[in-house]
């Protein structure tokens, strides 16, 4: 009897969404894996581009991986593992070409923005700060939230989002557990995490500092219509659009995600006492501080500095990891408590990325959508590349999703009288804005280390406020902009 109520015991416990999530991932890669050829894209000057088995290959780790991303049917660490391995055993990529992503300078770059966040904690500059910020907004939750996304987006100005995030997001963390909860997530804890990585994204489009894709973005309009745009020039047009963006999303949270507390009563007294109790400024806070600031001074520079142009921005940010190690700031126990789940989930996003990117299978799809609107009014193609960008950029690099849908719409853009300027600032838009999976961007995957929500919470929310995202779009390309001066129009032919 005791054995048959077990069974049942254990049968009741069988996760049936995880298995059909599962097993819903792996039939969509085998039925577009071994589907017949699929038609050619044909572009409107009669070019043809061929899905080649390996790119459909491609496109079936695609939707496997999403699906087991968005429904978490394992670890996203381990479902990034299985985006090598699909590659691999299938052919579609080299086994070289497929693991040698994982390992991208752009996944050490996220390495190093984490160490910083951990000698952020460890030394104590964290909770610095996090006190003196909570002196300056008060007790008031919703004031306390606005100060964290003003925080994030205005340093996004001059550092690269992805520095940001990890420098942001342990300074957060103290400030949540300031809010008494422990580490239970709640509604305010998720607002604070998934807002730190949408705000990350829409300070970081206002200047070329933010992230690489804007100098991405205005080397092609330059390369293919001989249009040069100016770092002010940008951040002239781009920031009213972050900045609204940036409040948008905290009203948007205030409605969806309303802390539990109005207030955290005593809480400034407490954040004063708390950092009277820390005492004076440590030598081992000042060292790690002068180490972060001297990489980030120099990442910065980059963009005025010519000399310093062609150092990797992902060597420069690992000098700060090999020199905490040096001085002493961190050791052994503290590599072993890296977020590996993190960095690999990245690593699988960027193989991911690449493979779409080197079998064509991101040009094809590309293509396929665009001359949907070939014959469209101006304000429908520039919306419908827009979108397509917002979407790409939650699968692959943003930098990617720019070099594969721009060259194809500026070279369009002509023949429906589209000016080619505002095609490239509403693509830039959402390329920096990728709010529905976390393997959009590092921040998102930065945040999800919070524990607060899951990644179907930030699939549902992030759908949401896409929404905000398109509308906004809309209105500066209709409204905001042709104020200002950008040109949205040109004579067709």
């Amino acid at each position: 009897m005791s054995a048959e109520v077990g069974a049942t015991r254990e049968a009741s416990n069988i996760n049936w969404t995880r298995i059909i999530c599962l097993l819903a991932g792996l039939i969509l890669f085998f039925v577009v894996y071994y589907s017949p050829p699929w038609p050619d894209a044909v572009d409107p000057m009669g070019k043809h581009f061929v899905l080649s088995k390996q790119g459909k290959g491609a496109l079936a780790v695609f939707l496997l991986a999403g699906t087991w991303w968005v429904f978490e049917v394992l670890p996203i660490g381990v479902t990034s593992l299985a985006i090598g391995v699909l590659q691999v055993l299938f052919m579609i990529r080299k086994p070289e070409d497929a693991f040698r992503d994982f390992m991208d300078p752009s996944v050490l770059f996220i390495f190093g923005s984490i160490v910083i966040g951990m000698v952020f904690t460890k030394t104590g500059l964290t909770k610095r700060l996090a006190y003196k910020m909570l002196i300056i907004v008060g007790e008031n939750t919703s004031m306390i939230l606005l100060g964290a996304f003003v925080v994030t987006a205005a340093l996004t100005h001059i550092m690269a989002h992805t520095a940001v995030a990890a420098t942001v997001y342990p300074l957060f963390l103290v400030i949540y557990a300031l809010y008494g909860e422990d580490d239970k997530p709640s509604r305010f804890g998720k607002a604070l995490f998934i807002g730190m990585a949408y705000v990350a994204g829409a300070g970081s489009i206002i200047t070329l500092l933010g992230a690489a894709r804007g100098a991405v973005a205005v080397s092609f309009l330059s390369g293919i219509t001989g249009k040069e745009v100016t770092f002010f020039n940008l951040t002239y047009y781009m920031a009213p659009i972050g900045w609204t963006m940036v409040f948008l999303l905290w009203g948007f949270f205030m409605v969806f995600l309303k802390p539990e507390k109005k207030t955290i009563p005593g809480l400034r007294a407490r954040a004063k006492e708390l950092y009277t109790d820390l005492g004076s400024v440590s030598r081992r806070e000042i060292l790690a501080a002068a180490i972060i600031f001297g990489v980030i001074l120099v990442m910065s520079l980059q963009s005025f500095v010519p000399a310093l142009k062609p150092l990797n921005k992902s060597a420069v940010l690992l000098v700060s990891t090999l020199l905490f190690f040096i001085v002493g700031i961190l050791d052994i126990e503290d590599l072993e408590a890296i977020p590996w789940n993190i960095i690999l989930l990245f690593s699988g996003a960027m193989s991911i990325g690449f493979c779409l990117w080197q079998t064509e299978a991101a040009k094809w799809l590309a293509v396929n959508w665009l001359v949907l609107f070939k014959k469209a009014n101006w304000f429908i193609f520039v919306m419908g590349i827009a979108f397509f960008v917002m979407v790409m950029t939650n699968f692959i690099m943003n930098v990617a999703a720019i070099a594969i849908s721009l060259p194809v719409a500026l070279v369009l853009a002509p023949y429906l009288g589209v000016a080619p300027e505002v095609i490239l600032f509403a693509s830039l838009v959402t390329a920096g804005m990728p709010f529905m999976l976390l393997v959009g961007a590092a921040p998102n995957a930065i945040a999800y280390d919070s524990k607060q929500f899951t990644s179907g919470e930030f699939f549902k929310y992030g759908a949401l406020a896409s929404v905000i995202l398109m509308v906004v779009v809309a209105v500066a390309a209709l409204v905001i902009w042709p104020i200002m001066g950008m040109p949205v129009t040109v004579a067709a032919g």
